[in-house]
This record gives structure tokens, sequence and C-alpha cells, in this order.
């Protein structure tokens, strides 16, 4: 049991930011498409934990590293979006049409579409930084930390 801590860590660790993203958005931090996106790979990540408690070998932590490799890759592309280092999906950032617009025309139609969230849009959370960046670094620590009980358990 001893030799699993490591993976307990790193699939609990996707599972609390994943809850700490539903959390802030409960309290009124509507995600952008692109936060939507970052959630999945903490998803992925909680199950192959799971599977590599149930399963074992240092496969399933392997494959835990590249999940959060992706995860990483999809905050960094997030945080150049925000930054306008390059431009983001056309849905959600520069000139994507904001929602409600079509339904301007009926009275009381805005107020029943949601509110796009602009993917661009700089929104420091913590320490001037996003959570798009915070993610990006914690992302990179859980390769680190799911790569090192692949070694352990090999």
């Amino acid at each position: 049991m001893e030799r699993h801590h490591l993976i307990y860590l790193a699939a609990g660790a996707s599972v609390a930011l994943l809850a700490g993203a539903f959390l802030f958005q409960f309290l009124g931090w509507a995600p952008c498409q692109l936060c939507l996106w970052q959630r999945w790979p903490h998803v992925v990540a909680g199950v192959i934990g799971l599977m590599a408690v149930g399963i074992g070998g240092r496969g399933l932590p392997a494959l835990g590293a590249a999940t959060m490799a992706v995860s990483a890759g999809l905050a960094a592309y997030h945080t150049g979006v925000e930054r306008k280092w390059w431009q983001g999906p056309s849905s959600c950032s520069g000139d994507a049409p904001l929602a409600g617009d079509g339904g301007m025309l009926l009275p009381g139609a805005e107020s029943e579409a949601p509110a796009l969230v602009m993917c661009d849009q700089v929104q420091p959370f913590f320490l001037s930084l996003t959570m798009a960046n915070w993610n990006l670094l914690m992302s990179l620590a859980l390769v680190v930390l799911w790569l090192v009980a692949a070694r352990r358990l090999a």
C-alpha cells in the first residue's frame, strides 16, 4: 500500500483542482471554453489513479504523466491566448459574438442567454496569476509526480 502514496497524491491533486474549479464556478467565476477543456485531463487523471492502484504496474502512472502534460499544454495555450501571444478559438476570443446579440430585438431575451466568458481576457486570480497560469504550474508539478510514481513502481 505504501508504494501507492504518490499515485494517491497525484490523482487526488487532480481531483482537488477539479473540485476547486467547480467551487469557484459555484461562487460566480464563470469558466470560458478553454477553462472547460482544461478540466478534462484532471478527470482522466483521477480515473487513471483509481486504475493504477487497482491494477498496478508503471504503465498507468506514465499515462497519468502524459495526461498532465496534455493539461499543461492546454493551460499554456490558454495563457498565450490570455496574454495575446496568439489567437484563441474564434468562439471565445477576439471578435466572438456576444451571447444574446441576436436576441436583443426581443424583450427579456438577453436575460435568458448565458453570458459568454471570453478566453482572451486576463482575469488575475491569485498573486497576479490567472487560473490558467496556476493550472499550468500545477499540471507540470503533477507530470513530475506521476513520473516519480512510475519509476518507484518499476
